[in-house]
């Protein structure tokens, strides 16, 4: 086969080329969204769902040859195409059908609102989660409430004033008179500030933490090289495993075996099984704080890629649930793996209001298996309910690798735009900030990058407030810049004007 030379040649080379993927791209997405259609009851989510079947279906295919071959013809590079998979797809085979002078191409262009209707969406769902955006920005903050707040009723309007529009209550920390203390003055923050901020509510989750520690005489700290016996019980000491560990769900000890991965205290320690051992493992310490690390009970214990098996829902959950159904805006989901999971909260719920559609759910995406199953709990929530993902990095990064979490958070952030699903970026946003009153470089790049998402979480220190206003004055300045993987060309300044400082200077 020849290869092309001319503009026109190369263009409708190219052209032959997508109109081969579009055709392939939309029956592989009408067969994807055929068995979601039954479960979606929302009718604004069905073109949603196509759109990312299609999107899927895109991205089983390696499109950098392509790519490469659009770029110098001056048409889209299909770089930024996930909300809207085949009105991208035609715009590009409108301009090739005209570059190849070919007269009016088969598929018509879309028209700009066909073209920006995902993004439109997308923006509409987050303000049904999230409510509406502070003007200037469209990320919206969200701030963890420590057990502070529920004694100080000014806490939370300062931090509303400062920019915060959503407050975050983890239920795996305080109670029901605290929680009601807290949602109280949430709602006595609009007559402060003139602005009602959401309250969402997690529900714990089965959380797997150490039970009891015991360490040699003549140290306490755990190094890389040594190893650790976990046990369902204390056992006699052996002089080959001075450290020991009980679990406080030692039933999962039963799905472990030699070479599965242990990770201890979120990732400190990294360690793998090397054997059986009385009462349970052996697990040996492959990585670690140079500086070693103690053992402390009830830190957490992570395995991961094993499927623990465990109910996400657990009875503390469906206690809590009580409450949270009647003062919660938002619920968010640990450890939601599955489309099952949903299925059983959504059933939870319907149990207990008529209203359960309305209220968003947040699925908090920290598992491999809830990586591998995102499509699926999208379709599973969105399908019925509001829905946003909130990206989990802490979780995440320990069951997946640190490595990993920059690429995993970008691919869950593509997914969820295909669905037009707004997503919550969180986990030590501008944590140094938050705990010790300055930022380090790294996490304010970390923050600026956070800009892409439709919401920012920040946990809980003592210079929270100063963060809101730092993230606040950050995502302004970024909204001018980039709009999701799009970079907005804003006329740049900072070469025009002499630096004043300098000036006197000179």
């Amino acid at each position: 086969m020849p290869v092309p030379t001319s503009l026109a040649d190369k263009a409708q080379a190219a052209l032959d080329e997508v109109l081969s993927l579009r055709a392939a791209v939309a029956s592989e997405g009408r067969a994807a969204c055929t068995p979601w259609r039954a479960r979606i009851e929302r009718a604004g989510f069905v073109s949603s769902a196509l759109n990312l079947a299609q999107y899927l279906a895109l991205r089983r295919r390696d499109l950098r040859p392509l790519q490469r071959r659009l770029m110098p013809l001056g048409v889209s590079s299909l770089g930024r195409l996930e909300g809207r998979v085949l009105a991208s797809l035609d715009a590009v085979v409108a301009a090739l059908a005209a570059l190849a002078g070919t007269g009016p191409a088969t598929l018509p262009p879309p028209s700009e609102r066909q073209f920006f209707r995902g993004e439109a969406r997308l923006q509409a769902n987050a303000t049904e989660a999230f409510g509406p955006p502070t003007p200037g920005r469209s990320g919206r903050i969200m701030v963890t409430l420590p057990s502070e707040a529920a004694d100080d009723p000014g806490f939370i309007a300062d931090l509303v004033a400062r920019g915060t529009e959503i407050v975050r209550i983890n239920c795996a920390h305080d109670g029901p008179k605290q929680w009601a203390r807290m949602v109280d003055h949430a709602r006595a923050a609009r007559t402060a500030t003139g602005i009602a901020p959401r309250v969402m509510m997690d529900i714990a989750g089965p959380k797997v933490r150490i039970g009891r520690v015991v360490t040699p005489s003549d140290r306490n700290r755990v190094f890389a090289g040594d190893t650790i016996l976990l046990a369902r019980e204390i056992q006699p000491p052996l002089a080959q495993t001075p450290f020991q560990m009980t679990c406080t769900t030692p039933e999962v000890l039963d799905r472990l075996a030699p070479g599965a991965a242990v990770s201890i205290d979120d990732g400190v320690l990294h360690g793998v099984v090397v054997e059986a051992a009385p009462g349970g493992f052996l697990v040996r310490i492959a990585r670690g704080k140079l500086g070693g690390v103690k053992l402390r009970a009830e830190k957490g214990l992570n395995f991961p890629n094993i499927d623990l098996g465990l109910d996400p829902l657990t009875d503390k959950d469906r206690k809590d649930l009580d409450f949270i159904v009647g003062h919660a805006d938002l619920i968010g989901y640990s450890f939601v793996q599955t489309a099952a999971h949903v299925a059983a909260l959504q059933a939870e719920l319907a149990r207990r209001t008529a209203d359960w559609r309305k209220l968003p759910l947040v699925g908090k995406i920290e598992t491999p298996l809830a990586v591998r199953n995102l499509p699926e709990i999208i379709v599973a929530a969105a399908g019925r309910q509001p829905f946003a993902v909130m990206i989990a990095r802490g979780d995440l990064a320990v069951e997946m690798g640190f490595e990993r979490v920059a690429e995993l958070q970008e691919e869950i952030m593509w997914v969820c735009e295909a669905a037009h699903v707004p997503v919550i970026w969180a986990t030590q946003v501008l944590e140094d900030l938050v705990k010790e009153g300055l930022p380090s470089r790294g996490e304010m790049t970390d923050a600026a990058m956070a800009a892409r998402a439709e919401c920012v979480m920040l946990n809980k220190g003592p210079n929270v407030g100063g963060a809101v206003e730092v993230l606040d004055r950050l995502l302004r300045r970024m909204a001018g810049h980039q709009v999701k993987k799009t970079p907005t060309l804003r006329a740049l300044h900072a070469w025009e004007r002499p630096d004043p400082v300098l000036a006197t200077s000179a």
